[in-house]
């Protein structure tokens, strides 16, 4: 049984605080029919904090021929298969796929939200006993959760001020991803019209021209990325199988952020054999497997003379030609990525090649007017970096202080929210 109960408070199982709880279900066909109706259907994707949109909906007749229910407004949402421990609030009536239960609360004894961020703090503790479960799908069946879980139970009106101390924070971290999103919105559309006419301190007087690129200012050249970049490096680790190499993957690229976030450590012996291309300091690396994943990144100096993937176009800018920073940001807009996305092959395995990427046309505008650019779009980016730790200090926050409160270490009746 899961009781991380650390205070006098008293303790409940589920199944002794709540009305109901069931799996969801899933249309027997999958005729059309069944979806683009009205009724809300969670998959594991839409569950957030507050659920009232769905990527799918089913119809009556669809609900009617699946094994889901319909669960009421202020139900709780928890995921118990493959992706065991994401929770929600239903703010609409809703139905869920298989994998994920409905959980009305007993509200004369737990309120919704309180229940919400309770199962919020348990869901680590089912992850790991999910794990030992030895099944190849690990999962916990509702009818389990009801004997397995333990909730601390204060008074009503110590769990609304619990959930107003919680979900203020909560609202700060929402304002944070939507101050990202925004600013991510202002960045894309900053680089159309930096693209397009240019530097603003460059741009009194002047006039487009057409090219095959789409309208430029006639002061630019079209040229092809081959022509201004560099020849890079290969090794073979496996020649000095005891020197360590630092290793980076496709998998080691935030396609969100567009920058390295890790990388792997190797002895040469043990190096996977894409670990070939020697990166360097300023270069951009271009993920030619799946290049509409966007596994786009620029070589900071903390990732000087690391190893990259074979999987990795590695563009290293003639600097007397082009910036880096120019480069960088141009090859990362969607029109660029979809063009030479257009050029992949395979189905399992979808790839383009370095010469597709290094064959693509850019504009090349006068180095002073390429600095300019650069440094707008490197503003932005600072920005939505700090924007971005903003937001991972109050998570970190709601954590410490979802699990102070609940091990009854902060006075809640002189806690001011």
């Amino acid at each position: 049984m899961i009781n991380i109960n650390k205070m006098n408070w008293r303790a409940k199982k589920l199944g002794e605080i709540i009305l109901d709880i069931g799996d969801g279900g899933t249309p027997s066909t999958k005729v059309k029919e069944y979806f683009n109706g009205q009724i809300p259907w969670v998959n594991i994707e839409d569950i957030k904090p507050e659920i009232w949109k769905t990527k799918r909906y089913l119809s009556e007749l669809g609900l009617k021929n699946s094994s889901a229910k319909l669960w009421p407004k202020e139900s709780v949402i928890f995921s118990f298969g493959a992706s065991i421990g994401k929770v929600g609030i239903a703010k609409v009536d809703l139905c869920t796929k298989q994998g994920i239960a409905g959980i009305i609360p007993d509200t004369t004894q737990v309120l919704s939200k309180y229940l919400y961020y309770s199962l919020v703090r348990i869901a680590p503790f089912i992850k790991e006993i999910a794990k030992g479960m030895g099944s190849t799908i690990k999962e916990i069946r509702p009818s389990k959760l009801v004997d397995l879980i333990e909730i601390p139970l204060p008074p009503l009106p110590v769990q609304q001020k619990i959930v107003k101390i919680l979900d203020t924070i909560q609202d700060a971290i929402e304002i944070q991803e939507k101050i990202i999103e925004k600013t991510k919105e202002l960045k894309k559309s900053l680089m159309a019209n930096l693209f397009k006419y240019g530097g603003p301190s460059f741009r009194q007087g002047r006039k487009l021209k057409k090219t095959e690129i789409g309208e430029i200012p006639e002061n630019w050249e079209v040229v092809r990325i081959k022509d201004i970049v560099l020849d890079t490096e290969q090794n073979d680790p496996s020649k000095t199988p005891l020197q360590e190499i630092k290793y980076i993957d496709v998998s080691s690229i935030s396609n969100e952020f567009l920058k390295i976030i890790e990388y792997k450590p190797y002895l040469g012996k043990d190096a996977p054999s894409r670990a070939r291309k020697i990166l360097r300091e300023n270069d951009i690396i271009f993920a030619t497997v799946r290049p509409y994943l966007k596994r786009i990144a620029f070589v900071t100096q903390e990732y000087d003379r690391f190893y990259g993937s074979t999987a990795f176009c590695v563009l290293r800018c003639n600097i007397n030609k082009i910036l880096p920073y120019f480069l960088f940001y141009y090859v990362s807009t969607d029109s660029f990525v979809s063009k030479v996305s257009g050029y992949q092959t395979g189905s399992g395995y979808p790839a383009i090649t370095d010469d597709h990427v290094k064959n693509e046309l850019i504009p090349l505008p006068p180095l002073p007017e390429q600095q300019e650019i650069a440094e707008i779009l490197q503003t932005i980016d600072q920005k939505i970096e700090i924007e971005k730790k903003k937001k991972e200090l109050y998570e970190e926050l709601f954590k410490t202080m979802l699990n102070k409160i609940m091990n009854q270490e902060i006075n809640l009746e002189n806690f001011e929210v």
